[in-house]
């Protein structure tokens, strides 16, 4: 199939782009990596009357360390330039683990970290990896700039807080805790297909080997990315164990979600996975913080 008609803009800047989209309100849609949006055009359930390619503003692809030692992603970065960023790797293993992850390696060459985020699929990785590592972005129009949390960006399916005048420009992820330790593991029918469910877990150890900090993310179990919140805090505090590991599971699965059913899995089944995910995920993420090993 092909496009409804639209006009087409492709800005040098990113000033030149935001005063498009504030000229334009809600009749323009940014147009990054393109590999979400431009097949909804193709099948017309999306419909822009203008596109605002943003494929020329090269300051906004970019992978550096912050001052307080995070880690600072241009949106426009490519997911394959974050695969394969020894920075990533260092700074955000998490995140390095789970990009392989996003369909294909032909997709990811073109997809763009800000634009996956800002699409807001729920059965999307991204999303979920940033809740999970309590990642801010900041958002621009061309009279103002502010900054949200991951956790506050989301309002439901394909939706976020972005204004029709704003651009998703910056993902900011803190600097990791001493003895951290993380897990990304998702199941999809083929690899590349979206998954069933997937979950993103990153928590800390203190000196006694107790449970510092924890945040578990879900995805392809609700509207958006599912922070595990009741989960999370049966660990804290205590020392993560087998028995305290199943727990903290069982409770992601029956307490945190309300997974939807559909033509690939029943909301049961999604809950099975839920604990079976979030135990393995948990599991591994405190033998890492444990004995200190990253992919890098």
């Amino acid at each position: 199939m092909k496009p409804a008609p639209f006009d087409y803009h492709r800005p040098d800047t990113a000033d030149e782009a935001l005063a498009i989209l504030a000229d334009l309100g809600g009749d323009a849609k940014p147009l990054a990596g393109g590999q979400s949006l431009v097949p909804a055009m193709n099948f017309r359930l999306a419909r822009p009357a203008v596109l605002v390619d943003l494929n020329r503003i090269a300051p906004l692809a970019y992978i550096e360390e912050s001052p307080d030692g995070g880690l600072l992603i241009g949106a426009m970065t490519r997911q394959r330039a974050a695969e394969r960023s020894g920075r990533v790797a260092r700074k955000a293993p998490l995140l390095f683990e789970a990009l392989p992850w996003i369909a294909h390696p032909q997709i990811r060459n073109r997809g763009t970290m800000g634009g996956s985020l800002a699409h807001a699929d729920p059965a999307a990785e991204l999303p979920a990896v940033m809740l999970a590592l309590d990642a801010r972005f900041v958002l621009r129009s061309r009279t103002a700039s502010r900054t949200v949390p991951a956790h506050d960006f989301y309002t439901g399916i394909l939706t976020t807080v972005l204004g029709p005048d704003e651009l998703l420009t910056e993902i900011r992820i803190p600097p990791r805790p001493a003895r951290a330790g993380f897990a990304f593991i998702e199941l999809a029918r083929r690899h590349g297909d979206f998954a069933l469910v997937g979950v993103a877990v990153e928590l800390a150890l203190d000196q006694r080997g107790a449970c510092a900090s924890a945040r578990i993310a879900l995805l392809s179990v609700g509207d958006g990315p599912v922070l595990a919140a009741k989960a999370m805090a049966v660990l804290v505090g205590g020392i993560p164990h087998a028995a305290s590991i199943e727990e903290a599971a069982r409770i992601a699965a029956e307490a945190d979600v309300d997974p939807p059913a559909d033509i690939h899995a029943s909301s049961a089944y999604r809950r099975h996975l839920v604990r079976v995910l979030v135990g393995r995920a948990l599991t591994q993420a405190v033998e890492r913080a444990a004995r200190g090993r990253d992919p890098a």
